[in-house]
């Protein structure tokens, strides 16, 4: 299979830079797939899984925050930001933060503050979603 090169980078950190086979990120119409040769554009992305397959290993799942991706050339730069391992993430303190977005959304203040707790919501849903993938549950 042929690769292209990934720059995976988190708004603290480089996560990742390398070759890469096929990557998959949660966009604002469903999950968008890039395989080598891909056309080349700018899309968003949205709090959720991305998952990428390095050559010879097994395809790991992160959880990401908000960003964008640029594909160009065989060339895909993602920023967030965030991205968290399943291992990096605190279960408890995702619990903590769903339990209080949910808690915002139910008290329906304005609009500005229960668009805020509804991405509070989704970022924290994903870090679960994540963290169980990751401990095998």
């Amino acid at each position: 299979m042929k690769n292209f090169t990934l720059h995976l980078v988190g708004a603290d950190r480089l996560f990742y830079e390398g070759e890469c086979q096929s990557v998959v990120v949660p966009a604002v119409d469903g999950q968008y797939g890039v395989l080598a040769d891909h056309a080349n554009l700018i899309t968003a992305i949205v709090p959720g899984e991305l998952s990428f397959t390095v050559p010879g290993e097994k395809s790991e799942v992160v959880a990401v925050a908000g960003g964008i991706m640029k594909v160009e050339d065989n060339d895909v730069l993602i920023l967030v930001d965030y991205i968290l391992r399943p291992e990096e993430i605190d279960a408890d303190r995702a619990m903590q933060e769903e339990a209080a977005a949910r808690e915002i959304m139910l008290q329906k203040r304005s609009r500005r503050e229960y668009r805020s707790a509804q991405a509070q919501l989704a970022r924290a849903v994903t870090k679960l979603k994540v963290r169980r993938k990751g401990s095998g549950r």
